[in-house]
């Protein structure tokens, strides 16, 4: 996994990460043709995230491309702390990924591409499982499906007021 800090506007300094690169081959009548595929994850670990598949016939501009449909793609995510507000299941196709709070000083526990999203939003204490699928695909994308569910707990104005 490659990680790259850059650039993008005043004060945005966003982390990119490549997840996968997948080499693929075409037969056709006059033989093999070659391209690539690279899976990025991009973050400014304030609790923005996006990831995209960029393809070419090239390794680096797979990843270019990749970058720069990431970067278009971002998503918020609430975050506590450096933790996740609540428990939270998110789910694409036949992969499932259940997250879970952690305490301060955890750190990351996860598989490489929910921790390369986890990483790249901020978060730095939290529990993961992937379930039923391994496919870094449809594991980010149920990663980012799970997070999408995450809702801000606000505390009730009765708990604190004396009786």
């Amino acid at each position: 996994m490659t990680t790259n800090t850059f650039q993008a506007g005043p004060q945005a300094e966003y982390v990119e990460k490549v997840v996968t690169i997948n080499r693929v081959t075409k037969v056709t009548k006059g033989g093999k043709k070659l391209s690539f595929s690279a899976l990025v994850v991009v973050g400014d670990k304030r609790g923005n995230v996006g990831f995209a598949l960029g393809k070419a016939n090239e390794v680096a501009n797979a990843i270019r491309k990749g970058i720069t449909k990431a970067k278009k793609e971002t998503r918020k995510v609430f975050l506590q702390g450096s933790s996740i507000p609540h428990e939270v299941l998110g789910k694409f196709g036949a992969a499932q990924v259940l997250l879970k709070p952690a305490s301060e000083g955890t750190g990351i526990i996860a598989c490489g591409p929910v921790r390369a999203i986890c990483e790249s939003c901020g978060i730095k204490d939290i529990l993961t499982k992937t379930i039923k699928s391994n496919n870094p695909i449809n594991v980010i994308k149920a990663t980012v499906e799970g997070l999408e569910q995450l809702q801000p707990i606000e505390k009730d104005e009765t708990e604190n007021k004396p009786d």
